[in-house]
């Protein structure tokens, strides 16, 4: 028997080892400086608590950017993404993606292509995880509906950046890299960055078309042979073509970007979904419809700013109401959306945005 006294403990199941009693660490400065050997020579490193809009204390063991992470993935505005549209608004069918979905397939594409690349795996995860954070009701249609509230306009991008995830206190390479994740923004300043943009397509497309597919908008049959011919028409063998051609592109040209094969069918796919599936009629008509009911409610709040939850003696139509107007309208679910139209605005339920 041992002379070691045994420190009293509680395992969920039975005792299951992991070392030996006592073994050191491996905390956060350790991990840092491995970080600094194996990493490719333009990867971002993470350094102590980051660089931040408000300074911290470093953690014992996350690196900055895995802080970011679970900043994120304890946020209401992740949580949130689950009650918002990706394409299909108020579907029937519960295995079409939200925001939510989407937002995780991107990190897992990102991640697929940042591992075996030597980019920073928990940056490019983080910003993956929170680049749709800024989006409102209804996908793409709160945008152009909420722009004339904001100077300048409404960019889920910037916006998710800048105001609905500036309480977290993310790093600046994260924020960077989420609002400039869209193509229309400027280049990121990191490589981290540049693959969440080309990620956030390469999930799109794909995983949109899938949708598609399942709720009978299109067949895929129709996909074009420019595209199923390169990449296949499945969404797994997709995204296992691209993901792959971007990896043997960073490797072979040290840049991040998608060898001329695979970047055609990726653009002649998306002009595909836009053309068969994002700009049907159907699907515009709803869009209208939903920016008619977003616009309704950001004017209701603004002008009637005792209905948010924090009036706080906010002067009705003032640039204060306006903006906190903007900030509630835009953090709404689908869901939220729609009752606060029957209850504010008289919508009748029958004629709610939906499709199926």
């Amino acid at each position: 028997m041992s002379d070691t006294p045994t420190p009293d403990f509680v395992v969920a199941h039975s005792p299951v080892p992991v070392g030996a009693p006592g073994a050191t660490l491996v905390e956060r400065a350790e991990r840092e400086a491995q970080e600094a050997e194996r990493l490719a020579p333009h990867a971002t490193r993470a350094s102590g608590a980051g660089d931040r809009a408000e300074p911290e204390e470093p953690d014992r063991f996350r690196t900055c950017f895995e802080r970011d992470l679970d900043r994120i993935h304890h946020s209401k505005a992740f949580r949130r993404l689950a009650g918002k549209c990706q394409v299909f608004v108020a579907p029937e069918d519960d295995h079409l993606r939200t925001r939510l979905t989407h937002a995780i397939e991107v990190c897992q594409v990102a991640v697929s292509i940042a591992r075996p690349t030597g980019l920073n795996v928990a940056l490019t995860a983080a910003a993956a995880t929170g680049h749709d954070c800024g989006h409102g009701p209804a996908g793409h249609a709160s945008e152009g509906a909420l722009s004339p509230f904001v100077e300048g306009g409404y960019h889920h991008a910037v916006y998710g950046a800048d105001v609905v995830l500036q309480p977290l206190n993310l790093c600046r390479e994260t924020l960077d890299a989420i609002r400039n994740h869209s193509w229309n923004r400027p280049t990121p300043q990191t490589p981290e960055g540049e693959v969440v943009a080309w990620a956030d397509r390469l999930a799109y497309v794909c995983h949109d078309f899938e949708d598609a597919v399942d709720a009978g908008v299109v067949r895929r049959s129709d996909l074009p042979a420019e595209v199923a011919e390169v990449v296949g028409a499945d969404r797994r063998t997709q995204l296992h073509g691209f993901i792959t051609a971007m990896v043997e592109t960073i490797r072979d040209t040290g840049f991040v970007g998608l060898r001329q094969a695979e970047a055609d069918a990726l653009a002649a796919f998306r002009a595909f979904n836009y053309e068969r599936i994002y700009l049907r009629p159907e699907a515009v008509t709803q869009a209208d419809l939903s920016a008619r009911l977003i616009a309704g409610l950001a004017e209701f709040y603004l002008t009637h700013p005792s209905h948010l939850p924090e009036a706080g003696g906010l002067v009705p139509g003032s640039p204060a109401a306006t903006a906190a107007a903007v900030r509630y309208v835009s953090g709404m679910t689908d869901r939220f959306a729609h009752r606060a139209a029957l209850d504010h605005l008289g919508w009748d339920e029958r004629t709610l945005p939906r499709t199926a």
